[in-house]
């Protein structure tokens, strides 16, 4: 899929849910290039198996589920914990919304002293 000159290009691994003939289907029509991961190199695909296993030891093994409404109940908890509340380490174990309001000072603070360093 393209927007504007942008492709889009999904990765993920060899598992059936993602090499049958359906999803090939749908990435075709939408013009998004599937590109699978080598088997048994989850690492190719770090960021995603990263979070994986950080939801699933936050949320899928601290959580009892009773049915479908519960389970994206605590999920779309544990997705606003994740990305507003959670310290993160690529963010210098800020919170996404800490790091939003550091990034403003810092960029106010240099438009106010465009000579400071």
């Amino acid at each position: 899929m393209t927007l504007g000159n942008r492709e889009y290009e999904i990765i993920t691994f060899n598992g059936p849910e993602f090499t049958g003939r359906v999803m090939d289907a749908w990435a075709y029509a939408r013009e998004v290039k599937l590109h699978f991961i080598e088997p048994g190199k989850p690492m190719q695909n770090g960021y995603v198996e990263s979070f994986n296993g950080k939801f699933r030891d936050e949320c899928l093994n601290e959580n009892w589920f009773v049915d479908l409404p519960d389970v994206r109940q605590i999920t779309k908890e544990y997705q606003m914990h994740y990305n507003q509340e959670r310290p993160h380490s690529a963010l210098g174990n800020l919170t996404p919304m800490e790091f939003v309001s550091h990034a403003e000072l810092r960029a106010s603070n240099r438009s106010n002293n465009p000579g400071a360093s």
